[in-house]
């Protein structure tokens, strides 16, 4: 089956109980739904149940809309919390860096290619840096410098962009500044960002040469979303590339930054393709 092929994809979490898969797997098939992809999950310890499925939207004899109202009362019944998304419509990412271009280039990259099914409405930095690149691929830039004296007004500005693109998802591309908490707390699930994997140890700047001098083995990154508390939000995805005594500092950036692109890339993939369902501080993340 193509992966072109139009798909209607449900992603739900509830309380566990006897009879949701049935339940769920039921109803698409008494509508002729063709499941191509099916994955669950459940928390014993947590009681609470986890499920994504993907179904072929020709199958069905109705629209997106239509699918929705039917699904609901089954959504009532069980208390799930629910959507259904359609890979038809192009998820909306609106962009934030600062200056260090290496992720910003790749998400480009691969949405230039087709590797990401997204749209790019803008791009919001504090600085100036990569306006040419940007609007070389034909993006709005904005500019949104922040100081310790307009941090309030800039990100009223950043939330006021980021409506106005009509953004699904705000992806932080090494953008070097702390967000409100207001606006942390106002979209949930919906802000993701990347750091190296070395915190709480070697905070603050240059922490690859910081972890040089301690002869670290291991180079990791985070893509996690964003909460009001500093990088302690659910994490998306992880990954490690082991290092030497061979390795100097600039190895190191090197090497952080090639794994930082490649994490931010498939945490963001991951969210995209409604893979990701958050519970508390954790995540349930369907591969």
């Amino acid at each position: 089956m193509s992966p072109s092929e139009r798909r209607y994809t449900l992603s739900l979490s509830c309380p566990d109980r006897v009879g949701i898969v049935t339940t769920v797997s039921s109803f698409f098939s008494s509508h002729q739904g063709w499941i191509t992809e099916a994955n669950h999950h459940a928390d014993v310890d947590g009681k609470r149940f986890f499920m994504r499925q993907e179904i072929l939207a020709d199958s069905l004899p109705f629209e997106i809309d239509v699918l929705r109202e039917k699904f609901a009362p089954i959504a009532r019944e069980f208390g799930m919390d629910w959507k259904i998304s359609d890979s038809a419509r192009k998820k909306r990412v609106v962009v934030m860096v600062s200056k260090q271009e290496h992720c910003l280039y790749d998400l480009l990259s691969r949405w230039h290619a087709d590797e990401l099914n997204i749209e790019i409405p803008c791009v919001i930095s504090n600085h100036e840096t990569f306006r040419g690149l940007v609007e070389w691929h034909g993006i709005p830039f904005h500019h949104v410098p922040v100081t310790p004296e307009t941090k309030a007004e800039a990100y009223a500005s950043v939330e006021d962009l980021y409506r106005e693109a009509r953004g699904d998802v705000m992806v932080l591309a090494r953008y070097m500044q702390i967000l409100s908490p207001g606006l942390c707390e106002r979209y949930p699930g919906q802000i993701i960002n990347i750091h190296h994997s070395f915190l709480p140890s070697f905070v603050g700047a240059k922490p690859y040469h910081q972890a040089y001098v301690r002869g670290v083995k291991l180079i990791g990154a985070t893509c996690h979303y964003v909460t009001s508390e500093l990088d302690q939000g659910p994490i998306i995805e992880q990954d490690v590339i082991r290092i030497d005594h061979s390795d100097a500092p600039e190895d190191l950036v090197r090497y952080g930054k090639d794994i930082e692109k490649a994490v931010l890339a498939r945490g963001l993939r991951y969210h995209l393709e409604d893979r990701v369902l958050v519970h508390g501080n954790k995540t349930v993340v369907f591969r």
